[in-house]
């Protein structure tokens, strides 16, 4: 067996993705390009610690969508996956049951370590189509900026540990949405609101750092729907564009300017921010916030090691990559 077909189902907090690809010994070529759907399933689940009944709707039509999609194509292996929002769900198992019903494959609800090793896998796996013109240096650090938890992941230094081996990770209980539900209800958000909403991150990101290195990082890969909107967005363009944000290295400055800008607003005034998904634009605030704790943060940390960060990576590559080469491989090495 040389290559196989494998269909990946992210499902996160806020959105849920769908991608076919066929995994070879070169990695991963797409055969069916993603789909995305923002599903909000996190909806008042770090409240009421449940999924809420439109949420589990509106999930349900995605995945029915999903299969309509998967029936026209051969596939040797589906894995589904189902991260933060669903850990923390108390009727997760209607959730499970009614996937499965529709799927014939039930959801693996993954721990956040297995969450953060799948996508520094996806996010390191491209490195070598970066648009940037600077070969990106070891050790890299991968953030994967959910609705409802953000994982923070450190490979190796490319000498002791192979730089696309993780050297360690850690799942912080904070995104975008749960940020947002819990800290920035006004509209728009309180100055009082935005402090204690950024007390909290820090809080997380110093418990994050006793588990991993920050202060070894060389280069910041940010991956999912929040940095990338935002990366489009410090990038200047009108609407979203994957191609041109694919790959781009983005200053801190630019960042943290449309960061503060876009936290900042109404949530009429981002509704007219054309590369924010309509999905987004409730929560997107939350997530600049935690982006920006988190660059201002690591860059910190590595100064202390003499190392001078001023740009991340931004990737269109991360969680679901992961789910769909992990799971290739594994079928190729007779392991599955």
């Amino acid at each position: 067996m040389d290559s196989v077909t494998i269909a990946g189902v992210d499902c996160g907090t806020n959105s849920i993705r769908l991608m076919i690809a066929e995994v070879d010994e070169h990695g991963l070529h797409v055969v069916t390009p993603r789909i995305l759907r923002i599903i909000r399933l996190g909806q008042g689940v770090d409240k009421n610690r449940r999924f809420a009944d439109d949420a589990l709707q509106r999930a349900y039509a995605a995945v029915k969508e999903f299969a309509d999609v998967l029936s026209r194509h051969h596939v040797d292996d589906l894995r589904f996956v189902a991260t933060s929002a669903t850990r923390d769900a108390a009727n997760r198992n209607d959730f499970e049951d009614e996937v499965e019903s529709i799927l014939g494959v039930r959801p693996e609800v993954i721990p956040g370590s297995e969450e953060a090793a799948l996508s520094f896998l996806g996010a390191t796996a491209t490195l070598h189509s970066t648009q940037d013109q600077t070969r990106p240096q070891p050790p890299y650090m991968v953030v994967d900026l959910g609705g409802g938890s953000t994982e923070l992941v450190v490979g190796g230094d490319g000498n002791a540990v192979p730089a696309h081996n993780v050297r360690s990770g850690f799942s912080m209980n904070i995104g975008s949405v749960r940020m947002s539900e819990r800290h920035l209800l006004a509209d728009p958000p309180t100055e009082e609101q935005i402090e204690e909403a950024t007390a909290d991150i820090d809080a997380h990101i110093d418990e994050a750092f006793t588990h991993i290195p920050a202060q070894d990082v060389s280069t910041i890969i940010g991956v999912s729907g929040t940095v990338t909107t935002m990366s489009a967005i410090a990038m200047g363009c009108q609407s979203y564009d994957r191609h041109a944000v694919d790959g781009a290295r983005i200053n801190f400055d630019d960042a943290f300017e449309a960061d503060d800008r876009i936290l900042r607003m109404s949530r009429e005034e981002r509704g007219r921010v054309g590369a924010i998904h309509p999905g987004r634009i409730d929560v997107v605030g939350g997530g600049a916030l935690i982006w920006t704790r988190v660059l201002t943060r690591v860059a910190s940390a590595a100064a202390t090691r003499g190392r001078h960060i001023d740009s991340f990576l931004a990737s269109e590559h991360g969680l679901l990559d992961g789910i769909v080469l992990d799971r290739g491989r594994k079928m190729l090495a007779g392991l599955i």
